[in-house]
This record gives C-alpha cells, sequence and structure tokens, in this order.
C-alpha cells in the first residue's frame, strides 16, 4: 500500500470508529423507557430515594442482595416494573412468572414494599436507576469531597507544633554561633594592645546573679509563669464536657465499618429520622430483623452468631437494646438532623467523621460551638432547585463571594440557643 493511500486510509478508519463509538452511545443513551426523566432535578430526588430505599440491597450496574437495577425499563414494561417496586410480593402472589423466576433466582429474599412512593417518587428514582451515578456526575459531585466535608484553609495543628520547635531550634543555633564567635573576638582583641578603658571591657565577666535578682529579669520570668497558667487553665476550661474520641462500649458489638463500609448500607436506612426531624433516632430491634431475619450467622459459620443472637433474645423478652449514645450535645444548643442533611446537603460524615471506616464507633469531632461557627463561616448554600432561596441568591449576586451560611443568619445566637 502507497503511502498516500494509507494517508487516506486513517480519517476513514478514524470515522469509522467515531461512528461505533456514537451507535453505542446512541444505543446506551436510549435504551431506557423514554418516558423516565432525565433532568438533574429528577436524578436528585431519585437518588435520595434510591438511598433511603433500595442501597441496602441494591447497586445500579452490579448485583448485590438484589439483581443489578439499571436498564432495568429496557428489560421490564414499565407499569410492570412500579408495580413490582410498589408491591412485590403482591405480584409474587399473583403468580406473575417474571417476578416468581426473579423471587427464586435471588434466594427467595423478600423485597420490603414500598406503597408510600407516589407516582412521581418512582419515576424520579427510576430517573436515577438509569441517569445516575454515571462518570460525568460522579467527578462533578467529586468536587466538593466525597464525604461533603468542608474544606478548610490554614496549617494544621501538628505542623505549625512543628515549625515552632523548628524555629526555636535555629534560634538556639543562632546564639551558639554568636556565643562562639563573641569568644573567638575577645580572645583575639586580648592579645592586640589596647587601652586600659578598652581591656577592662573586654576582660569583664556576666554577673549572672546579679541578672537573675535584677526587677526586670524578675517582672519578665513572673509573667512568663502567669500566662502558662491561665493559658493552661482556659485550656481545661475548654474541654470541659467535650468528648472528642469517646468511644463507648455498646451492648451488642454492631460494625459501621461491616454494614456502611462493606456493604455500603445507607445510614438512613438505620437511622430513619435523619431527613425528617431534629433527631436521627437509635434504630430499634426489628429494622435490625429486616436483614437478619435471614442472615444469621457471620462469615458462613453454622449457627446463629452470638452478637446477632442478642438482637433475637431483644425481641423475644421484649426488651429495647440499650445503646450507649456517643454524640451528646448540651441541653442548651439546639440542632436538627432534617435542616442540615434534608435541606442543606450536609453529609453525615462531615459532622461524624469516617463512620464506614468504624468499628467501633467515636466522636470524631468536638462539637463545640467554635466548631459549628466555622463550619457556618465556610459551607456554601445549596440554592439549586430550592425557590426559597431565590430572592436570596438574587440579592447577593452582586457580591463576588458564595452564598454561605453565615449570610443567612447561621451565625446568631438565637439561631442555636432558644
Amino acid at each position: 500500500m502507497s503511502i498516500k493511500r494509507s494517508l487516506l486510509s486513517v480519517p476513514l478508519r478514524l470515522s469509522n470508529l467515531a461512528l461505533v463509538f456514537f451507535l453505542f452511545v446512541g444505543v446506551q443513551a436510549f435504551a431506557a423507557d423514554p418516558s423516565v426523566p432525565d433532568s438533574d432535578e429528577a436524578i436528585t430526588a431519585g437518588r435520595s430515594l434510591f438511598n433511603a430505599n433500595c442501597k441496602a440491597c441494591h447497586r445500579l450496574d452490579s448485583k448485590s442482595v438484589g439483581p443489578a437495577l439499571r436498564g432495568v425499563t429496557e428489560r421490564r414494561d414499565l407499569d410492570w416494573t412500579k408495580q413490582f417496586i410498589l408491591n412485590s410480593q403482591a405480584l409474587i402472589q399473583s403468580g406473575d412468572q417474571t417476578a416468581v423466576a426473579l423471587f427464586k433466582e435471588y434466594n427467595n429474599t423478600v423485597m420490603p414494599s414500598h406503597t408510600f412512593l407516589s407516582d412521581d417518587d418512582l419515576m424520579n428514582l427510576l430517573a436515577y436507576v438509569e441517569y445516575g451515578d454515571t462518570a460525568d456526575t460522579s467527578a462533578a459531585a467529586g468536587g466538593e469531597g466525597a464525604d461533603g466535608a468542608v474544606a478548610t484553609g490554614g496549617v494544621p495543628s501538628e505542623y505549625l507544633t512543628i515549625i515552632l520547635g523548628v524555629l526555636v531550634l535555629v534560634l538556639l543555633l543562632i546564639l551558639v554561633v554568636l556565643g562562639l564567635i563573641v569568644s573567638v573576638l575577645s580572645k583575639y582583641l586580648e592579645k592586640q594592645p589596647l587601652e586600659e578603658d578598652d581591656r577592662e571591657f573586654i576582660s569583664q565577666k556576666t554577673d549572672w546573679k546579679a541578672i537573675f535578682k535584677s526587677d526586670a529579669f524578675i517582672l519578665i520570668f513572673t509573667t512568663l509563669i502567669l500566662a502558662f497558667v491561665v493559658k493552661t487553665a482556659l485550656d481545661g476550661l475548654y474541654n470541659v464536657g467535650v468528648q472528642q474520641g469517646y468511644a463507648p462500649k455498646q451492648p451488642i458489638a454492631y460494625s459501621h465499618e461491616l454494614h456502611a463500609g462493606q456493604y455500603e448500607i445507607p445510614c438512613q436506612y438505620c437511622h430513619t429520622g435523619v431527613e425528617i426531624g431534629r433527631s436521627a433516632n437509635i434504630p430499634s430491634a426489628n429494622i435490625c430483623m429486616n436483614c437478619h431475619t435471614h442472615i444469621q450467622n457471620v462469615g458462613g459459620q453454622d449457627g446463629m452468631s452470638p452478637e446477632i443472637a442478642k438482637i433475637y433474645a431483644a425481641i423475644e423478652n421484649d426488651q429495647p437494646i440499650e445503646w450507649v449514645r456517643v454524640h451528646n450535645l448540651p441541653d442548651l444548643a439546639y440542632f436538627d438532623h432534617s435542616q442540615h442533611v434534608k435541606v442543606g446537603g450536609i453529609e453525615c460524615q462531615t459532622c461524624h467523621g469516617p463512620i464506614e471506616e468504624m468499628e467501633v464507633v467515636y466522636q470524631h469531632s468536638s462539637l463545640t460551638m467554635g466548631w459549628c461557627i466555622d463550619c457556618h463561616r465556610q459551607t456554601e448554600i445549596v440554592t439549586a432547585g430550592n425557590e426559597y432561596y431565590d430572592k436570596l441568591v438574587q440579592l447577593h449576586s452582586d457580591t463576588k463571594e458564595s452564598l454561605r451560611v453565615k449570610d443567612i443568619g447561621g451565625l446568631e445566637c438565637a439561631k442555636c440557643h432558644y
């Protein structure tokens, strides 16, 4: 083949590849039922519904306890899919062959009914299933941090300690060098022909005893000691009631690392009040039994796990599990989980730390007033899709900074203390 022909064939091959690529993308893009919405608002609403109701058993692109969900409206009729989501057991008991086959394929695992979902909720949920969490949206979400943590500037305190230590060491070295220079110069000048006054000045010794007894030295030393005592006392008072690092032993060895980390069960599945009320709620034993009716041991062991047996014992004896509270704000402070999680879009990890990595839960943050105020100063408000903020956004549009919690009264005392 000639060089000219080879060169001419390159764009042809590229065009063929481009055609195949766009055909592939086109098939993927239009594989879902066309009536499923693909707007950002629908996908965002669907993500919340999925995390709260489906994520414990399903993944979008891989099998888990249940089947992978993406493409479900291509594989199944839309009306059938809605019926199955609302009440799968009713569909199975009616003898629907597809529903029965799915039920048997996944070991007769019972899917909870979701009759509380409206038709709009179902369509939003399917919008997320079909179009949510692609590579692009994941990358966009990653711009603020996967855990939603507030990015803070400045130098970490441990680095400041190291820097101060290095500076002190450098100053000591400078003093040593200056002392050596003075000593060498003094010895040199002593060997030179000097007048009597100059020789007396050079040969004079430092009277340390007189220095230590001087009023100036006593004043400086006393001031430093007093400042140290006051600083130590203030630090001690500041930490009164601060339980950072508190990790009590619980009546059942529940592992967030296993449930929230390995199995990716969303926090909202157990802590049901986090999006609807002030308290996130400590889950009751019946929530545990949603899964542990079928899962009774860990790691393929025979018989029932001793820790899971404690759940059964609590139910049989009609005794609630007495979990030990880890995070506890003082009564004088009002905190509403729904305001922060549902409205503010704050991730659990922002306050509770890497909860999905904790074998034993501990208090990650100090949860002091200063800590909260810093967060209010730096956290940007999620205004997209919330008409409540439209006028505020318009009024704030002339400023160069983004709209933050501090700009809507987040630093007012009465917001948290009333």
